[in-house]
This record gives structure tokens, sequence and C-alpha cells, in this order.
């Protein structure tokens, strides 16, 4: 029996996505990927680094739409397979609940939270990875922080659209309010 995810008319081209973006929110997960010890304890913090449509370097956190008749929980773990590989071994819950909701919008300053192409609402997740992880897809590095060298402020300063004041929230959540 076919599922909505068979039908190819599911899913947008580029031209209609590029309509809706212009018109309406779009649903997208973010995750902040740790190493977490035995005792619970995040230990480092994961960062990718990319190049950005104007050629500078930075840090970003991994990101990307929520398809259509795609649970978060699926969206979740396909991103992070996606950016970090596909032995990542990503610890998803069944039931994820993001640390907080972003909120970014095509006018600077609206929110910390800025994306030029759109306002897109982001539920944002903390998910420890247990497996061997290396940058994938258009990512040129990936880098294991402490949650001290995350939270440096030079660092977040690497980070556009917000992805800085993502990291942290994900820190305070974590207990790292001092960072």
């Amino acid at each position: 029996m076919p599922t909505d995810l068979d039908r190819q008319e599911a899913w947008l081209s580029r031209e209609e996505l590029d309509n809706v973006r212009g018109r309406v929110p779009i649903l997208y997960v973010a995750a902040v990927p740790v190493r977490v010890a035995d005792n619970g304890d995040v230990t480092s913090v994961g960062l990718l680094l990319r190049a950005s449509d104007t050629g500078t370097m930075e840090r970003e956190l991994i990101a990307g739409r929520v398809n259509y008749h795609e649970r978060l929980r699926d969206a979740l773990v396909r991103h992070l397979e996606k950016d970090l590989g596909p032995m990542a071994l990503p610890s998803v819950p069944a039931s994820p609940a993001p640390f907080t909701v972003a909120e970014f919008f095509p006018t600077p300053g609206v929110t910390p939270f800025h994306d030029p192409r759109q306002h897109a609402v982001a539920l944002s997740f903390i998910v420890p990875v247990r497996g061997d992880c290396a940058p994938q897809h258009d990512a040129l590095d990936l880098a294991w922080l402490t949650p001290e060298e995350a939270g440096e402020t030079g660092l977040l300063a690497e980070m556009s659209g917000g992805h800085g004041a993502l990291l942290r929230q994900a820190l305070a959540h974590l207990g790292h309010s001092s960072v």
C-alpha cells in the first residue's frame, strides 16, 4: 500500500519551495550533538565548519527542514547522519522534546535568529551521539569542544544567523550557564 512518502507531488520543487518560503514559516529541527560520559555529564559539543555563501568560514549547528509526513525524530536522525555520517549513532528518544524553539526571521533584529531566505521555526534538541562521526555533505570539519570551549565569545562570534545564541542556550540548558 503506497504512503504519502511514495508520492512525488508530496515534495516541493525548488521554485515551489522558494514561493512557500516567502509566504509561510517553515519547520526545521536544529541539533546540538554532544558526547556524554557514563555518569551523564556532557564532555564535548560537536560543531561543524562550513563555507558560507559569501565564502567565509563559519561554525554551525546541525539543522534542516522537516519533510512532509516525516516524524521529528526521523528528521533529527536524518540530519545528524547527513552531517556526521551513518555511523554517528545518535541517541534520539522515542518522543524527543526540544530544549527551546528558535524563530528565525528574514528581517535582522526581530529575534537573535536570522535567516535571509525565510521565516523558519526550529525545534532545537541536544542529541548525544555514540558512534564515529566525520564531517559529511558540505561540512568541511567537525570539532569536538568542551562545553567551556564551545561557550567562548570568539567561537560564538564565528556562528552566524543566531547559531551562537542557540548554542549558548543549549549550554545553559545543560547547566553550563557560566559560559
